[in-house]
């Protein structure tokens, strides 16, 4: 014992230094207790089902050995259906599995309501074709619904007609007749641009909506 120091002040000293270590263990333990300073986890939003658009798809039957001839064409072919494809999945929801051939007998080129379109002339293995024969795939000029909904010459379902004045101004109509419409239908080389493409593919779809 230090000769400055009584019993009394030993003992107060000691529980001092204990009421020290008792406080320290105190807040030890409630830092370290759960969701003190600490944010609750958040409870992960639940998954959502995601449904993805209908797409038009396409396959191309080749020969086995096919000739220079066949490949060429197949080549033109696959460039126009690409393209044409890729314009249609981009514009519309559109969904249509088609199978594709090369026809020499086919003097033009055709599409059935079936999902197969026949290419054979090489002037008609462009963009502008296979827009206009992917649309017969998909009901125009080909299902009851074309028929019924285009008797008269001039479309009736309010979609379309719609979009064609939209287009064009409010006195537009869209003609039907010969399992074609137009303005928009592509029939023709001279009808096709960009504008004139993206508008028939829209058209298509609308008409889809009609009831095609």
């Amino acid at each position: 014992m230090s000769p400055r120091q009584t019993p009394q002040s030993t003992e107060r000293t000691t529980v001092s230094w204990r009421h020290k270590v008792l406080v320290a263990a105190l807040a030890a333990a409630v830092l370290a207790g759960p969701g003190v300073a600490q944010a609750a986890p958040q409870t992960a939003a639940a998954p959502r089902e995601q449904v993805s658009a209908a797409t038009i798809t396409w396959n191309l039957e080749r020969a086995s050995n096919p000739t220079q001839d066949q490949r060429t064409a197949y080549d033109l072919i696959t460039a126009a259906m690409n393209a044409a494809v890729a314009r249609y999945n981009n514009l519309s929801d559109l969904g249509k599995n088609i199978t594709v051939r090369y026809d020499p007998g086919v003097p033009t080129a055709d599409g059935n309501l079936n999902g197969t379109i026949r290419f054979g002339n090489r002037g008609y293995m462009t963009e502008r074709t296979a827009l206009h024969e992917i649309a017969h795939t998909i009901g125009v000029g080909t299902s009851s619904g074309w028929s019924s909904l285009s008797s008269g010459g001039t479309w009736r379902g309010a979609q379309a007609t719609a979009l064609v004045k939209r287009f064009d101004g409010s006195s537009a109509k869209l003609s039907a007749g010969g399992g074609h419409f137009w303005p928009y239908g592509l029939n023709y080389d001279n009808e096709f641009s960009n504008t004139a493409a993206d508008r028939h593919v829209q058209i298509v779809a609308a008409m889809v909506r009609d009831g095609l």
